[in-house]
């Protein structure tokens, strides 16, 4: 048995250890915002937070998170549309397929968790997640509104994912 907490939840699951922590969450939870991408954590279409900081969860096994937080985007914000990153998302109009999104908004969430006015460099150099629409211009503008909306830490998101 693997004791996973999961969103605020413990959640036990009866998996192997080694088993990657995003077949964890999709297919033993259920929490299918998280993607799979590539599987060998170079995409980020499975990126969740492990206390905070974003993690490529395809590549990870369940057995090694031990007692450490895991977010995913269904634990991002409650109604899954208030955190200033999705409002933000949503503004600037980021996706088009939408495949990568989620793993794109929890790198974006972490960024800003770090660095709360992220400069351009900053985000190309800590956003590597890939999309294949290319958006890449919006994901950097709606991160900028992002920050601008979560204004300083212990603003609406209270510099934490």
């Amino acid at each position: 048995m693997i004791k996973l907490n999961v969103n605020g939840q413990i959640r036990e699951i009866d998996a192997d250890p080694d088993t990657p922590l995003l077949w964890v969450l999709r297919e033993w939870i259920g929490l299918t915002g998280t993607k799979y991408g590539c599987g060998v954590a170079q995409c980020g279409a499975c990126t969740v937070h492990i206390d905070g900081v974003a993690t490529r969860s395809c590549s990870l096994p369940a057995g090694s998170v031990g007692a450490a937080r895991v977010t995913t985007i269904e634990g991002l914000s409650s109604d899954g549309l208030s955190h200033p990153v999705q409002v933000a998302w949503l503004q600037h109009e980021v996706p088009q397929c939408g495949y990568c999104q989620s793993g794109q908004i929890m790198a974006a969430a972490s960024l800003l968790a770090e660095k709360p006015s992220p400069t351009d460099t900053d985000i190309a150099e800590m956003i590597t997640n890939i999309c294949r629409c290319g958006t890449y211009q919006r994901v950097k503008e709606a991160i900028h509104t992002a920050a601008a909306l979560a204004g300083p830490v212990g603003g609406p998101s209270g510099g934490k994912s």
